[in-house]
């Protein structure tokens, strides 16, 4: 493309997520742009060149590219916020699908500015929500529902977010998704030989590792207790065109578990890290006592011989990794059988001297 012709292709708003992670896919979008509004119902995203396998509406020439130099510091500086305000504005923030999620310092001298500021740095984005935590009263306690409050933009945060090549529909505001666990849902999509696998995910969420697995070739039998996030993994199985390999139950996992033959179990839930509160994972299971280790037994009972579990935890670091291990060990002569450890992986960080890890381990 020649440096003087700079090109948008013009797409649906409603398909604008798709449609980056399609054109990205194809090598031919242009990240050094902003998106631009078209219309009221259409948005111009920047390419390099024409698509070849992405569907949009026309390729258009863009005569006054706005290219993405901007920093959040840039444009709350321009908005008139001193030094000593800049250094109360946040270091991070999400963005799932169109939405922005961000955890609003208690000093942050406008909030709105602030968040006016993140949809301009991020031209894709529609909406930004305010991050205040996990409910933990009453049926949303129950069910770990985030509590968000409405800052800027759509207030519509329904969203789809896609993430190597898999799309999560989700709605922020309801359910949950964990950007640091964004490797770990890559990795399972990668595994070898999955493709001919059973697999049990335990506590399925949206579909979070059950998407990627099943797009991978491999038939999961996935299980969910929170209704709403029930509802988004059955359409998310349809989203991704892997409702033939996703045999999904809204129950407890344990109730199950004594009916299944899997080559391998998903446990992504770690529960209490420390003996404190339940802490969410990717899934929104609901609120349990349980700690993870607890769930083995009914793992154990659903896999093969020689098969695989992949078993994650929050674990205080002075505690890494003989926890873990000790755990897995345990339920591994409780079980009669033969343990062989695969893989150790730091996730992400859980909180202040806790980590998130996953555990490979097969068990004979």
């Amino acid at each position: 493309m020649c440096h003087d012709e700079y090109l948008s292709a013009v797409i649906a708003k409603p398909r604008a997520d798709i449609a980056i992670e399609s054109l990205r896919s194809e090598g031919v979008y242009d990240e050094s742009r902003c998106v631009r509004e078209y219309d009221d119902a259409h948005v111009a995203l920047p390419v390099e060149e024409p698509p070849q396998r992405t569907s949009v509406r026309e390729v258009i020439r863009q005569l006054e590219p706005e290219f993405r130099n901007a920093t959040l510091e840039s444009l709350l500086t321009e908005r008139g916020w001193s030094d000593e305000e800049l250094e109360s504005a946040p270091g991070s923030w999400a963005v799932i699908g169109s939405v922005i999620l961000v955890t609003v310092p208690e000093d942050c001298p406008d909030e709105t500015e602030l968040s006016e500021a993140l949809l301009e740095l991020h031209g894709e984005a529609d909406s930004v929500l305010a991050d205040e935590g996990i409910a933990t009263d009453g049926e949303a306690g129950t069910y770990r529902k985030p509590q968000t409050r409405h800052l800027a933009g759509e207030r519509n945060t329904e969203t789809i977010h896609t993430e190597h090549g898999t799309r999560y529909g989700l709605d922020p505001a309801s359910v949950m998704l964990a950007p640091g666990n964004q490797a770990e849902r890559a990795r399972m999509g990668d595994l070898e030989s999955v493709a001919d696998d059973r697999v049990f995910d335990m506590f399925a969420g949206i579909g979070y590792f059950t998407l990627p697995l099943a797009r991978a070739g491999a038939r999961v039998t996935a299980t969910e207790i929170n209704p709403a996030a029930f509802r988004y993994l059955l359409e998310n199985a349809m989203l991704n065109d892997v409702s033939d390999r996703v045999d999904a139950y809204m129950t407890d996992c344990r109730e199950v578990a004594g009916e299944i033959e899997a080559d391998r179990v998903v446990m992504g839930y770690y529960g209490r890290s420390d003996g404190t509160a339940a802490d969410e994972t990717d899934s929104d299971h609901g609120t349990r006592t349980d700690e993870a280790h607890e769930f083995l037994p009914a793992a154990l009972e659903a896999l093969v011989p020689g098969g695989v579990v992949h078993y994650h935890e929050a674990t205080p670091e002075p505690l890494l990794w003989d926890r873990p291990l000790e755990r897995l060990e345990r339920a591994a002569d409780e079980a009669g059988r033969e343990l062989e450890v695969l893989e150790k992986r730091r996730v992400k960080s859980h909180s202040a001297g806790v980590a998130h890890v996953v555990v490979d381990a097969r068990f004979e």
